[in-house]
């Protein structure tokens, strides 16, 4: 397998690398350049495995502004990435991307600038000009965090047929229809779920039966358990939980969240306690029981990513420069340390491809 990693390109870094995921024992190998753009801070593969597409963050004077879009085609077996082309991400700070299950369409959330976008893809993989944008207003009540809208991440639903943005800035989770004929993202009923004030959702998670997502919040450190219909495209909160160990008070921002193949396990990271918190689900009702906070062996674990068979976790430590791997219990769901952590500067997304 193939492990493509993101970064920022601040510690020396020059923008997307490539290494090799070995299956068998959790290693990762031969980690090498493979595309130099800057500050390319999440990745997303296409359902055909050949394309990968990257978000490029532009920063000036400690600020997000402006961004790309990039589309690569990917050389089998060395991971090696031709730019096929890119565009404006139509925002500022682009931070996530999603591509529908079909490989039609690539949409992007805008952090700095709290709005997502919706491209269509070509037949050889390139990105076509944007479609729609979507630009979401308010406020919520951290004035460092929260002065406006921000876009954090773009969820399709299993179907396809809904988009969820999780809007750190403004406590909701935005809820659109999607228009794939036309190429639009259209308000839903009910247009969004409120979380808890000062909350800061980041990340959304389905789960394999369809019937329940895990919403994970930066700034609260909590996951919130989400029951799903599917028929009708709507979200109702169930349980909210916390990431973190009882009576910890020390600065700390959960990342990513991710639940197991197998659906008995949500994983979520925390960039301060530096920590993967493993959950129990359970299987009834998608309530989740802490199991441990592992210690992620780096500082800063923001994204993370649990290979196809479920056996193992790959874990970016942004700030010590370095991936880590864990082998998942597949009874208990909990992590055990494999091997040495692989080096790579500022690494903070993980995608693995299968050759």
């Amino acid at each position: 397998m193939l492990v493509f990693v993101g970064t920022y390109t601040q510690r020396g870094s020059t923008g997307i690398y490539a290494g090799h995921f070995d299956a068998m024992s959790g290693a990762v190998t031969g980690i090498e350049p493979v595309a130099a753009i800057p500050n390319p801070t999440f990745q997303v593969l296409h359902p055909n495995g050949r394309i990968l597409y990257s978000v490029g963050e532009q920063w000036d004077g400690g600020g997000r502004h402006d961004g790309t879009v990039h589309a690569f085609a990917i050389e089998a077996g060395t991971g090696h990435l031709t730019p096929l082309n890119h565009m404006p991400a139509g925002g500022d700070g682009p931070c996530h991307l999603a591509v529908d299950r079909a490989g039609r369409f690539v949409f992007v959330a805008n952090y700095a600038s709290g709005s997502a976008a919706m491209f269509p893809i070509e037949a050889d993989g390139r990105l076509g000009l944007m479609t729609d944008l979507v630009q979401h207003q308010g406020k919520g009540s951290v004035p460092d965090r929260q002065e406006g809208p921000h876009a954090h991440s773009v969820t399709l639903a299993p179907d396809n047929r809904f988009a969820f943005v999780a809007d750190l800035g403004i406590d909701r989770l935005m809820a659109y229809r999607l228009d794939t004929e036309h190429g639009r993202i259209l308000p839903h009923d009910p247009p969004w779920v409120a979380t808890r004030p000062g909350s800061g959702p980041r990340h959304l998670a389905f789960h394999p039966n369809r019937r329940l997502a895990y919403l994970i919040h930066e700034l609260g450190n909590t996951i919130l358990v989400l029951a799903y219909d599917e028929s009708t495209g709507k979200l109702e909160p169930r349980q909210e939980i916390s990431t973190l160990p009882p009576g910890y008070a020390a600065e700390s921002f959960a990342a990513d969240v991710h639940v197991h193949p197998s659906g008995r396990f949500v994983y979520g990271s925390n960039r301060g306690h530096d920590t993967i918190t493993v959950f129990a689900m359970d299987e009834h009702s998608g309530v989740l029981t802490p199991l441990a906070h592992e210690p992620a062996r780096g500082k800063w674990p923001r994204n993370f990513v649990i290979d196809p068979s479920g056996t193992f976790l790959l874990a970016a430590n942004q700030e010590s420069d370095s991936i880590t791997t864990f082998r998942i219990d597949e009874r208990s769901g909990r992590l055990t340390p494999v091997g040495d952590p692989a080096p790579v500067s500022a690494p903070v997304c993980l995608n693995l491809g299968v050759w």
